[in-house]
C-alpha cells in the first residue's frame, strides 16, 4: 500500500450549472489550470467541493472526471464522508475502482463519541485496499480531543495519516514525530505547518493561486523560510479579504472572474449578493489581486 501522499493538493472546488448539475467543462478547465500550475494532485468532494451536499452518484461522476483528467502519477484523494455509513463505503469502493490514490473522510456528523468515530474509520479502512487519510477537523468533530486519540486513529490498519485542519501546530509536529503522514489543512499556516513537518497541504485557496502554494512548498523544502513566509503573507492578505464574505461563494465568484464558470454553491450555502461581489471585487483590485493573477495561479 503506497504512502506517497505529499505536496500541494487543492481541495477541489466543484463547479455546478445553474440547475445544480455538475458543470463538467468547467471542472475539466479547473483541473487543467491546477495541474498546469504544478499541483501534485487534488482532494475531491471535501468541504470545499461540497461533497456532503451532493448525491452519491454525482460525487462518483466528479471522481471519475477528476481521475480521467489527472496526469499520470497525480495524487487524487477522494473524500467519501457521508451521513450514511453505507454511502461512505460505497463511495470509498467506487474511488478505488476509479483509480484514486487514496480516500479520506470527515468523522460522521452528529456528536458521536470517540469510540464510535474510531469504529467508523476502522470499517471504512477495511472496505478498501487503498490508503485512508483521517480528516482531523476539531471544529466539526470535537469528540476527538487528545493526541492519544488521534494517534489511535492513525494506527488503524489502512490509515496512513491525516488531513490536519487545525491551528495547533505543536500537535501536528507530534503526529509527524510518530511517523504518520500529515497534510496541513489550514491555508493560513501552510508555511508554518511545513516547518513543523507536514509533507504538504490541502486547501481551498489553492484553487485560486495554486502556483503560489506550490512555491511555498518548494521554498520550504529548500529551507528558505524567509521566502516561504513572504509568500504566506501574500496568501493571507487574500484570505483576510475573502473571509469578510461567504467564503466558498466568494472563491467561486473569483474563479468565474478569472474565466472558470464555477457556478453557484449548493443549498443551504448562500451566494454573494451583487453588492457583496461589487465590494469584494473593489477590495481585491485595491489590494493588487487581479483576474490575470488568478489565471496564472499567483498572488497579485
Amino acid at each position: 500500500m503506497t504512502q506517497s501522499i505529499q505536496g500541494i493538493l487543492p481541495a477541489l472546488v466543484t463547479p455546478f450549472a445553474a440547475d445544480g448539475s455538475l458543470a463538467v467543462p468547467a471542472l475539466e478547465q479547473l483541473l487543467e489550470r491546477l495541474y498546469g500550475c504544478g499541483s501534485g494532485g487534488v482532494y475531491v468532494c471535501g468541504n470545499t467541493g461540497e461533497g456532503l451536499l451532493m448525491d452519491p452518484a454525482v460525487r462518483e461522476k466528479a471522481t471519475e472526471i477528476t481521475v480521467r483528467n489527472s496526469p499520470p502519477g497525480s495524487q487524487v484523494v477522494v473524500h467519501v464522508g457521508a451521513a450514511i455509513v453505507t454511502d461512505a463505503i460505497r463511495l470509498a469502493r467506487h474511488a478505488e475502482r476509479a483509480g484514486a490514490l487514496a480516500i479520506s473522510s470527515l468523522p460522521p456528523a452528529g456528536g458521536y463519541p470517540f469510540e464510535e468515530i474510531h469504529a467508523y474509520y476502522r470499517d471504512l479502512a477495511a472496505a478498501v485496499n487503498i490508503p485512508v487519510l483521517v480528516y482531523y477537523f476539531p471544529d466539526m468533530a470535537p469528540s476527538i480531543r487528545s493526541l492519544e486519540q488521534i494517534l489511535s486513529l492513525c494506527e488503524i490498519p489502512g490509515v496512513v495519516g491525516m488531513k490536519f485542519t487545525d491551528f495547533d501546530l505543536y500537535r501536528l509536529g507530534e503526529i509527524r514525530r510518530e511517523g504518520h503522514i500529515v497534510m496541513n489543512g489550514r491555508d493560513e499556516v501552510l508555511a508554518a505547518g511545513l516547518y513543523m513537518g507536514a509533507q504538504g497541504g490541502i486547501g481551498t485557496f489553492y484553487n485560486l493561486i495554486p502556483r503560489t502554494f506550490v512555491e511555498i512548498h518548494r521554498t520550504a523544502q529548500a529551507g528558505d523560510w524567509t521566502a516561504a513566509r513572504h509568500l504566506q503573507d501574500g496568501v493571507n492578505r487574500l484570505i483576510r479579504l475573502t473571509l469578510r464574505y461567504p467564503a466558498l461563494a466568494a472563491v467561486k465568484r473569483m474563479l468565474e472572474w478569472s474565466g472558470i464558470a464555477a457556478g453557484p454553491c449548493l443549498p443551504p450555502r448562500l451566494g454573494l449578493t451583487p453588492e457583496q461581489w461589487e465590494s469584494l471585487q473593489a477590495e481585491l483590485l485595491a489590494a493588487g489581486f487581479t483576474p490575470e493573477g488568478f489565471q496564472q495561479g499567483i498572488v497579485g
